[in-house]
Order: C-alpha cells, then structure tokens, then sequence
C-alpha cells in the first residue's frame, strides 16, 4: 500500500463511487433479484433461468437485502442479503443449518441451542461480472487500498466489494440485534478477511457447495472492533447507511428486528 495513502480515503473514495443502501421498498428488492438472477442464473448456471428475470427463494420474505450501485449511472454492482429466523416459526433452519447440518462442531457453536432471534445467516452475495476480479487475479489475496480503485489494463478493479457486502449485512445485524451471523464462504475468502480483521472464524468442516464451501461465525457487536484502520472507515460509512436506510423505513426495522419472545 502506498505509505502516503490515508486510511480516512477508503470510506470517501467508497462513497463517491458507490451507493450503498438496504433494499427496503420493492423496487429495490427488484434490483436485487435481477443481480441475483444475472448471476447465479444466465452466468453462473447455478440457478434455473427464469422468464421475469428475478432470482428469489422461500428466505427471502424474512431477509433484510443490501444493494450496491455504481454513483451516478446507478449501474447495479452487487448484493447481499442477511436471512432472519422466520417469525411465526422461529426453529425452522437457516439455509446452513440444512447443507451443513453433518459439518458443523456442535462441540463449539451449536445454532440449533440459540435463541433463534439472535441468529442470522449472510447469503446469496452476488457481483456483477464487470465488478469483480480480472481472470487470473482470483488466486490472489484480497488487498485494499487507493490501487484498489484504478483502472488496469482498462478493467477497474474493486476486490474489496464483497467485503463491503458482508459488512453491510453484519451492519443490519448489529441494527436488528443479532448477534451470531453464519455464512458458508470459501475457506480462502474466509481466512483473507480475517487477516484484514474480520471477526470471523470457521465452526464446522468443508462441504461441497457450488465448489468448497466452509460454515464460519461472526459477531456482530464485534465486526468493527478489529479491523484494521484501513478498513474501519469503510465500515464507518457502510454503517451509517445502513442507519440512513432504516431511518428512512422505520416501519421495515419494526418488521424485520426479531422477536425476543
């Protein structure tokens, strides 16, 4: 990284080409969909191809989204979505706790034995193709900084996106009061953003998942706590959207925060 770089410019730079929001009204839940769709479907073969264009699935209707635009175009780059226990049936499994019911060291974390309002799984992140890594750069650790956001060879290159969709889902838990956060992620990815600070650590053994896949635990009240400073002005502004989306929807915080009871 560029010594002379500030660790304030990363939150500024974010901001001024990106915009970042919870998906709380329904044409911001399209947007959502059609990333999803674009991706896991007509790219990645994941997904059936569906004639309205829209990847969705039964977690969606107690999940709390998080949409990334490109400033200015409103270009749509990316998404997230943070799963919640189903309100009028709380035990009923998160997405991991299904593909990874056989995996998972119940000696060390058993989600099954917490309160299901302070549970919560990161899935479905999906990227737009033109936003993430050029081909031969996905063996490479992700790295952040002010080169982060030139153009090489004529392809931006912003390795540090998904990062930002996972914290703007551990954010919207933090704002809900939840706790324990699952995701299932590539060991790989998991072990780069630990080493970036990331209050993250794996509680079960590998599956195969669309590729390896390992289920890790997060805390919420713990994501900014060690960070590295370069990245906890990212975390600044990601969190202070995340804050401005529910001001601007109260009525959706009422909706999605669990029930304790």
């Amino acid at each position: 990284m560029n010594p002379s770089t500030s660790s304030g410019n990363l939150g500024h730079r974010f901001e001024e080409l990106f915009e970042f929001s919870l998906a709380l009204d329904a044409p911001s839940v399209e947007m959502v969909y059609r990333i999803r769709h674009d991706v896991y479907c007509r790219e990645l073969g994941w997904e059936a191809v569906r004639d309205d264009g829209l990847e969705m699935d039964e977690y969606d209707r107690h999940s709390v989204h998080c949409l990334l635009r490109k400033r200015g175009s409103g270009d749509l780059v990316g998404c997230s979505r943070l799963v919640l226990a189903r309100p009028e049936q709380p035990s009923f499994p998160l997405p991991f706790e299904l593909s990874c019911r056989d995996v998972i060291h119940r000696d060390q974390v058993d989600p099954a034995q917490m309160p299901r309002h302070d549970v919560g799984e990161v899935s479905r992140l999906a990227v737009m193709s033109e936003f993430r890594q050029r081909q031969g750069e996905s063996d490479k650790p992700v790295s952040v900084g002010e080169q982060d956001f030139e153009s090489r060879g004529g392809q931006p290159r912003f390795p540090f996106i998904p990062m930002s969709l996972y914290l703007g889902a551990a954010a919207a838990a933090r704002h809900l009061n939840v706790e324990n956060v699952f995701v299932l992620t590539e060991p790989r990815l998991a072990s780069h953003f630990a080493r970036l600070g990331f209050d993250i650590r794996p509680v079960g053994g590998e599956i195969e998942h669309r590729g390896i896949r390992v289920p890790s635990l997060l805390s919420s009240s713990k994501v900014v706590s060690n960070l590295r400073p370069l990245i906890k002005p990212l975390y600044a502004v990601i969190d202070k959207l995340v804050n401005s989306s529910f001001e601007a929807h109260p009525e959706a915080l009422e909706r999605l925060r669990p029930s304790s009871r």
